[in-house]
């Protein structure tokens, strides 16, 4: 077979090629305007990296067999227009995964928050049980090569299901797609207003989730979300719904200790939201027929994915964790989680999304660093600009936020106060973007 990807350098286009190109059935050609570090010596490394930068409409030939659409790529792109005049097969992302493992049974990790971290606990369970699966997660895990499986042995398929949309000529959202046999949901908050420029919009992507279910299905809720579960209660489709909500637990020297019917589980990780991510993660282990006491084995193992509560550095006095929290639902756990682990705690929180940064979504923020010694907020008004989006007001951007926000609007502000941060405390670094272009792997090394 041979396949050609349109947008081949993003963060899951570029697993999806290394997934194929590693099971060795099928040729990969691909394009890409821009390329960037991992994905460039990943796609090298595996003999797969395009010559050039660009779009070469000559690449598309009568012989490709599939044309996998990223949303990099836009609806004008030349090689796509060759694609649709030669009338080649043409998937998004979402939709080849769901063509791969049809015959298979598809579980389905969703929701605006805890997907990741979700579908990597069960992951990492299913992996130590030995259950062969095929699967694709959002972030980067420790022994895994690549972060998309496609084989030929497995029976189940595992995938982080988002509710962005496919590519820039499929607008479903991405989890409607891959039509799950089981499914989670771990919440709802509005998010990607650019997409959704209402609650009652984001609603219907998850409603129409429940409705894209196969039949006989089961879906797994988080019940502790009101909206959620209004929506869920609404659904008519012919599935079975399971409520679950946070375990108990407590916390002892900061230490988080899940209290299971099998007695006390210390965790390597934190978070009243992570004990809710893992509960839900158990009941999707028991319906692939993990048994409950080898998943809570699995779970004293489990250290987190990438970029979610991550330990840059830490020594007696000092630690730094960076997250990738940067919706205000995320942000607002992610702090609570910092809040009740350590005392003398740092926030600081990077507005870098076309969310974050929209006037109309920034009131969401309110109350959301609350309980951390010092809370700051960087955004790079060049950003909001870039975007197109109305230029932010520093000093309501803080008033929104709430008393005792500190924010930023250059780099070398949030270098100086990283710097003048006390000999005692414990960071929190929350960002999807670059933090302004600061390295805070570096810094947190050298700092602690």
């Amino acid at each position: 077979m041979k396949a050609h990807f349109i947008a081949i350098g993003g963060s899951a286009m570029h697993n999806l090629a290394l997934a194929l190109a590693e099971r060795g059935d099928t040729t990969i050609t691909g394009s890409d305007d821009a390329i960037f570090e991992p994905s460039r010596s990943r796609l090298a490394a595996a003999g797969i990296l395009p010559e050039s930068e660009g779009w070469f409409p000559e690449k598309i030939t009568s012989d490709v067999e599939a044309v996998i659409l990223g949303m990099h790529a836009r609806a004008d792109n030349p090689e796509l227009l060759r694609a649709q005049e030669l009338g080649l097969p043409i998937f998004s992302y979402p939709e080849y995964l769901y063509e791969a493992t049809k015959g298979k049974t598809r579980v389905v990790v969703g929701g605006s928050h805890g997907k990741t971290s979700t579908t990597s606990m069960l992951l990492h369970a299913l992996r130590m049980d030995g259950l062969d699966v095929d699967y694709m997660v959002g972030a980067q895990l420790a022994g895994y090569q690549t972060m998309v499986r496609l084989s030929n042995s497995a029976e189940w398929a595992v995938f982080e299901g988002d509710e962005y949309l496919s590519s820039p000529i499929d607008l479903r959202p991405k989890f409607h797609l891959y039509r799950a046999n089981v499914a989670i949901l771990t919440g709802m908050a509005w998010d990607h207003v650019n997409v959704f420029p209402t609650m009652a919009d984001y609603e219907k992507a998850f409603s129409g989730f429940l409705e894209s279910m196969e039949p006989g299905g089961t879906l797994i809720y988080n019940e502790e979300d009101e909206a959620l579960t209004a929506v869920v209660l609404a659904d008519q489709s012919p599935i079975r719904k399971i409520p679950y909500r946070t375990p108990a637990y407590r916390v002892e020297h900061n230490q988080w200790i899940w209290e299971t019917p099998h007695g006390d589980l210390p965790l390597r990780i934190m978070g009243r939201h992570n004990l809710s991510n893992a509960e839900g993660a158990r009941w999707l282990a028991l319906e692939m027929g993990i048994q409950e006491e080898d998943f809570y084995d699995a779970m004293a193992t489990f250290e987190g994915a990438q970029r979610r509560l991550e330990v840059l550095a830490e020594s007696e006095a000092r630690c730094v964790h960076l997250d990738f929290a940067h919706a205000p639902s995320k942000v607002k756990a992610t702090v609570a989680a910092y809040v009740e682990t350590y005392d003398q705690t740092v926030g600081l929180l990077e507005l870098h999304t076309f969310s974050s940064l929209n006037p109309a979504f920034i009131p969401g923020y309110a109350g959301t660093m609350k309980g951390l010694g010092q809370a700051m907020v960087y955004f790079d008004p060049a950003a909001v600009a870039h975007k197109k989006l109305p230029a932010l007001d520093p000093a309501w951007v803080q008033e929104t936020f709430g008393p005792g926000v500190k924010v930023f609007t250059r780099q070398e502000e949030v270098q100086a106060a990283l710097e003048a941060l006390p000999a005692t405390c414990h960071v929190l670094i929350m960002s999807s973007g670059n933090m302004g272009g600061i390295d805070v792997r570096t810094w947190a090394s050298s700092w602690v």
